[in-house]
Order: C-alpha cells, then sequence, then structure tokens
C-alpha cells in the first residue's frame, strides 16, 4: 500500500513537472503568430497613436507581428467587450485607457467586468486632454468661457469622442465645478469630433493632447487649459484647468495593457518584461512625448491598484452628474 502510494505521488509530481517545463517552453517560443492588439477607440487617438509606436518596436523585439485592431464605440465598451471574449492565450491584448474604468458607471448591460474579466499587464502612458474652443468662439481664456456660457446657458455646444469615454467625462466634470451648461454632442471617436470642432460646427472640445496640440500650434483651434493637475510639458504656455480658474479641477488619461482573464502568468509576465523594456527606451520617450504622452510603466500589481482606484474615483464622479448611457 506505501509502495503505492509512492509510485502514484512519483506519477503526479513528474507530471507536474512535465507541465512546468511545457509551460516555459511556451513561454520561451510566444508569440508564434500575429498578436492582436485591440485598440477600442477610434484610430488616430490618444491611445491609438503610442500603442502603434509600442507595437511595431514590439514586433522587432518578439518576432511576430502585432496587428492592431480598432473597434471604437460606446466609449470604449464595445472593443472592450470582443477582448473579454477572446481567447486567454496571449494571442488578444486590450490597449485600455481611463474609459475602461468608467463604462461599467455609465452603461447598465455591459457584457463584461473590468476588475473581474481581465488581468493588468502594465500602463505604459498617460497624458492631459486639453479644452480647446474654435478660433470664431468669443472667449479666449477659461474665465471667459465660463462667463459666456452662463450668459447663455444650454446655447452653446461641445464635442466629445463619444458617451462615457474619457472626453465625455472630463468635460462632464469641467461643466459641473464651473457651474456651467453646455450642450454635450457625442461622437464616434476623437476624428470625427475633432473635424467637427475644426470646422466650427461645435465650438469647444477635450481632445487628447496629440490632436489639441497640432492644431493649437497651427491656430485652427485655440487652447485654454489642460486638464492635468500641472501644466504639460509639450504646452508649457498653457495653465491647467485649474490654475485658469477652477480650483480643484485634475482628470489625467492614462492607457495601459491588460488580457483576458486566464490567460497564463508566463505569457503575462513576459508581455510586461518586454513592454516596460521599450518604455524605458530614450527612442519611445521621445515618439511618446512628440504624441503629447508620457511613458509611465508600471508592474502588474501596481496597474491593477491604479485601476481600481480609478474605478472607484470615476464612478463616484459619473454619479454625481449623472452620467447615463444605454
Amino acid at each position: 500500500m506505501r509502495q503505492s502510494s509512492f509510485q502514484a505521488y512519483a506519477v503526479s509530481f513528474a507530471i507536474f513537472v512535465a507541465m512546468l517545463a511545457q509551460a516555459a517552453f511556451a513561454t520561451d517560443k510566444y508569440p508564434e503568430r500575429p498578436v492582436r492588439m485591440i485598440i477600442p477607440f477610434a484610430a488616430g487617438g490618444a491611445t491609438d497613436v503610442p500603442t502603434r509606436l509600442t507595437s511595431a518596436k514590439l514586433a522587432e523585439r518578439m518576432g511576430q507581428q502585432f496587428v492592431i485592431d480598432n473597434r471604437p464605440g460606446q466609449g470604449g465598451a464595445l472593443g472592450t467587450a470582443v477582448a473579454a471574449k477572446a481567447e486567454p492565450d496571449g494571442y488578444t491584448i486590450l490597449q485600455t485607457a481611463t474609459p475602461f474604468v468608467v463604462s461599467p458607471h455609465v452603461y447598465s448591460k455591459l457584457s463584461y467586468d473590468p476588475l473581474k474579466d481581465f488581468i493588468p499587464v502594465t500602463q505604459f502612458g498617460s497624458a492631459p486632454n486639453v479644452l480647446v474652443v474654435h478660433p470664431s468662439l468669443p472667449a479666449k481664456s477659461v474665465k471667459e468661457l465660463i462667463a459666456l456660457a452662463k450668459s447663455q446657458p444650454g446655447k452653446l455646444d461641445w464635442a466629445s469622442s463619444g458617451t462615457g469615454g474619457g472626453q465625455h467625462l472630463f468635460g462632464e466634470l469641467f461643466m459641473s465645478m464651473a457651474g456651467i451648461k453646455i450642450t454635450h454632442i457625442s461622437y464616434k471617436g476623437s476624428g470625427a469630433a475633432a473635424a467637427d470642432l475644426l470646422g466650427g460646427q461645435v465650438k469647444i472640445g477635450f481632445p487628447g493632447i496629440a490632436i489639441a496640440l497640432q492644431h493649437h500650434k497651427s491656430g485652427r483651434l485655440l487652447a485654454l487649459a489642460v486638464t492635468t493637475a500641472q501644466r504639460s510639458q509639450q504646452m508649457p504656455e498653457v495653465p491647467s484647468v485649474a490654475e485658469a480658474g477652477v480650483q480643484g479641477y485634475e482628470a489625467t488619461f492614462w492607457m495601459g495593457m491588460a488580457v483576458p482573464k486566464g490567460t497564463p502568468k508566463s505569457i503575462i509576465d513576459k508581455l510586461y518584461r518586454e513592454t516596460t523594456a521599450l518604455l524605458k527606451s530614450p527612442d519611445i520617450i521621445e515618439g511618446f512625448k512628440r504624441a503629447g504622452t508620457d511613458a509611465a510603466p508600471s508592474d502588474p500589481a501596481q496597474f491593477r491598484k491604479f485601476i481600481e482606484s480609478e474605478y472607484e474615483k470615476w464612478g463616484k464622479v459619473v454619479r454625481a452628474v449623472g452620467i447615463k448611457g444605454g
């Protein structure tokens, strides 16, 4: 009996060792085919540009293509739902951002839970959004904009990249804290919102700095303030919203990498190592800066803690402002 028990233990241990060896071998070979990187936002936006820089370098380092798959809509919820249903094998990655923790508070019927259905890999960037106006609007500062809006309640309008997205949330927080009412116009993506801002169909917006910077420099849009607590190095002449008159206002657009729940830890660890190594390289740091983004790597545990804190923070804002989706 004793010998039989020992033999059973020996067989189990051998199987366990074989499984460990197989997992290590699989990690060494990963990836063996192209990896899909889902961006749940439109091409050309604040998340898209840094992701494309990163994916190209990851392909060089890991020997396989990292294919960008833009799935915009519903404030990032549509593309995130696609990623949540993907096989947890490391071949589908979600490049997520601030709306990841906003959508659950805005939309009552999501098919996924951001805190339960995904494993954070690393935060990889952070950036301000920018309060901009069309030059035809008779407001050249935050204080002038607030005064104009108070004199014409509900008559002005502003564009966002979609209900529940970062632009929408940052804008609603601004309206609430400034005590003004401006009509929200929701678009399907940053590009569409920016197009109508540039054309003057809407006069006010909160685009990402990658979009705002180029059009502010050309004079096609006027940047009034950045949403972060401090001024941006990319736009040092532009004050923060808090500095410009709305005390206590702060909103940062962050982005990061997550994978579906069940993805092997060995693959997560490899993605983390390769991505954070890139984020410390001078060419990526410089590329991010040109896109208005600061590289901000973190480990999976740090990123999870950050996501949980952001989930609580923006949940309170959504409830206070009363943002409702479908």
